[in-house]
């Protein structure tokens, strides 16, 4: 990544110290925020470089400052369920693509579902990068992540576990029933799906690890997505991640049947 702009090393070289630390925790806590933003934009960006080497010369993008340059790729069907416009943050210019340049025509800057997630995961295979996916906890981090994908032109896989997602919502809501960890998804989700597209990226919106324990937590995600799915034709987040590896074989796999089959008529994937 870019070195910190001079005035930015100024106002950090010159910020005052605290003494004691609580006169001024803020300001504390609002550089230390800064460093571990930067620090997660220097880690993804490394394993986006990683994967973004992979790619052939007529595979990956040839712009450096995200799709800004690109020019809109003609004869695409317009993509349903664009969240910026519903926001009145209406996308222009770069992240007004309907589909991400290099890729399968289906493949567009924001949340990819359905057939545009399965294209995207066989471009992938075909050409032997892969797509990191990060866990994140805040919109910060969120943001970290997009920035690094806008940097490197590449997809990138943002992900909720459920305790993250809960640290989302925010401590003082009462989780009984995972109530705060469903919305803190949910929440989670509605930042994504706005602020991929002003990044102008190509997003898999995930979940990680769900055991047996946490199945109400799917189902709360799965209800929203259901009523997004009403509203726009796709589903809330393009996937979820099953995980009954302590349960019996034959238990495990009638879960995720039932799953699959309530999940396949919103056109996600199921992990």
């Amino acid at each position: 990544l870019p070195p910190l702009r001079p005035t930015q090393r100024r106002r950090n070289h010159h910020s005052p110290p605290c003494h004691p630390p609580h006169y001024c925790s803020s300001n504390a806590r609002d550089r230390t925020a800064a460093t571990l933003s930067t620090t997660m934009r220097s880690v993804i960006a490394l394993s986006l470089a990683a994967s973004a080497m992979a790619f052939t010369s007529t595979a990956r993008p040839n712009f450096r400052a995200g799709p800004i340059r690109a020019r809109k790729t003609a004869g695409v069907a317009p993509r349903m369920g664009v969240a910026s416009e519903e926001m009145g943050i209406p996308c222009e210019d770069e992240c007004a693509l309907p589909s991400y340049p290099n890729m399968p025509a289906s493949v567009h800057p924001g949340v990819v579902t359905g057939q545009a997630l399965k294209d995207l995961l066989q471009h992938a295979q075909d050409n032997g990068y892969a797509i990191p996916a990060v866990n994140c906890v805040t919109s910060s981090s969120i943001n970290a992540c997009l920035e690094a994908a806008r940097q490197n032109d590449a997809p990138i896989i943002i992900q909720f576990s459920s305790g993250g997602a809960q640290f989302y919502a925010g401590k003082g809501l009462d989780n009984t029933d995972f109530k705060a960890a469903i919305a803190g998804a949910v929440s989670g989700a509605y930042h994504v799906r706005a602020m991929a597209e002003q990044y102008g990226v190509p997003v898999i919106l995930h979940t990680d690890h769900c055991g047996k324990k946490l199945l109400p937590w799917m189902d709360g995600m799965l209800a929203a997505s259901e009523t997004y799915y009403a509203a726009h034709g796709e589903p809330l987040f393009s996937s979820h991640m099953l995980d009954l590896s302590e349960e019996p074989l034959e238990e495990n796999i009638e879960t995720c049947k039932v799953y699959l089959e309530r999940m396949g008529k919103l056109d996600m994937l199921l992990e």
